[in-house]
């Protein structure tokens, strides 16, 4: 299971994206621009490749707002897609 503990700051989520893998499953979240406010993105997608070796179709995605709720609620969409949790 992710958790929150896991995931740096905010602050450090406003300069580059955060990796991560659990479970069979690799994950990226990263700041975007959507409209005039920011959203957390995040990613997931099966193991073994890195992000950019990942064909596309492989990747699902959702977007949060930006904020100490959104990494909370990107944390528990993440889980709810674990390979375990099928």
């Amino acid at each position: 299971m992710i958790r929150c503990e896991d995931i740096l700051s905010l602050e450090f989520l406003k300069k580059t994206e955060y990796t991560g893998s659990h479970g069979g499953m690799r994950y990226r979240l990263e700041k975007v621009s959507a409209g005039e406010e920011p959203k957390l993105k995040a990613i997931i997608w099966p193991e073994p490749f890195a992000y950019g070796a990942t064909p596309d179709e492989q990747k699902q995605s959702q977007e949060f707002s930006f904020s100490e709720e959104g990494i909370q609620a990107a944390v528990d969409w993440m889980n709810s897609l674990l390979p375990q949790s099928r």
